[in-house]
């Protein structure tokens, strides 16, 4: 069954909180393009996070939403950062067919520091490590990983070089985010949080035409210097780059009218979008399941007042259980 498409010149319009596929048939592109806002506000209104690093984290969504959703079977989809910066951790995934979930974690007193000496670039946040994409078809089938270092680069970059060295395919990232304020009905000031990304990849007929000069290995190296990018490639990457974050999080230009803007002189077409949920996947069941497993002497030091709390990093959700129900573990 093909895949429905719709004219831009149609005004159906996707919205927030909706990933939206597209094609440039003049450029050999696909890609897939968001604005998230709800959503977004959602996950990060739950944490209460320092603005750098709900920026990060909100970076991290948008990739895992625009990646995530080009998943042709069940399973999950994760973007992880480990990192020795003040934020150590960034973990987004999206689980099939539309949820959504992330958190971070940080050092507060290092990052405090940051903030005071204006170290707030994500390099100076993440610090050296390693970003993790990981495919997880479910059980009884391997997941796949991919790693690519933490190099003092921005996290659309690395998303870029990942999908050059592992996936071989030309790729092009941006992502924007953005604080808003204003006031609601009654005058009041309101804070919201938005973001949009999108992803460009070059996908010619003719395998040969993807190819481009290898990434540069350092000092001196001059490993094939005369290799051309493709000129339609060339193009699309140069078209790509001029996307500032006030194009990507204004909730007056629709997505498609960003995607109309960039490419309508090479024919542009969008398909149907994919809505995107603030849905986490924890319960009571999966997190029971994992203190059955534990030992007496684990149940009794996780044990107050017999009673054992846990809660949710993802979603911040408290589950209490009594020690009786863990007596025969």
């Amino acid at each position: 069954m093909a895949e429905a498409t719709v004219e831009l010149n149609d005004l159906n319009l996707a919205g927030d909180d909706r990933v939206v596929p597209f094609q440039v048939e003049g450029l050999d592109v696909r890609g897939r393009a968001v604005q998230l806002g709800p959503l977004l506000n959602a996950i990060l209104g739950r944490h209460d996070y320092p603005p750098p690093v709900a920026r990060l984290l909100a970076e991290a969504v948008v990739l895992t939403a625009l990646l995530g959703t080009s998943l042709k079977f069940d399973g999950k989809f994760t973007v992880q950062t480990k990192g020795d910066g003040p934020v150590d951790l960034l973990v987004a995934d999206f689980s099939t067919p539309d949820a959504l979930r992330a958190y971070a974690r940080y050092d507060e007193e290092a990052l405090g520091t940051a903030i005071e000496e204006g170290k707030i670039s994500p390099p100076e946040l993440l610090g050296r490590g390693v970003l993790a994409f990981t495919i997880d078809q479910g059980r009884g089938m391997q997941p796949y990983q991919g790693i690519v270092p933490l190099d003092g680069s921005s996290l659309e970059e690395i998303a870029g070089v990942y999908f050059r060295q592992s996936e071989q395919i030309p790729t092009k990232v941006r992502l924007g985010v953005a604080e808003l304020f204003d006031r609601d009905e009654e005058g009041r000031p309101r804070h919201n949080w938005r973001a949009g990304g999108l992803v460009a990849q070059f996908l010619p007929q003719a395998p040969e035409r993807m190819r481009q000069p290898d990434l540069h290995g350092g000092d001196g190296d001059e490993r094939d210097s005369d290799l051309a990018t493709d000129d339609a490639w060339a193009e699309a990457s140069t078209l790509v780059e001029t996307i500032d974050t006030d194009e990507l999080t204004d909730p007056q230009v629709a997505i498609e009218r960003l995607l109309f803007r960039l490419f309508h002189e090479r024919g542009v077409r969008v398909y149907e979008p994919q809505t995107v949920h603030d849905r986490c996947s924890c319960s009571r069941e999966k997190i029971k399941s994992v203190l059955e497993g534990f030992t007496a002497e684990e149940i009794e030091a996780s044990q107050e007042d017999g009673q054992i709390a846990v809660t949710c990093e993802f979603c911040s959700t408290t589950y209490r259980y009594d020690t009786a129900e863990f007596a025969a573990a």
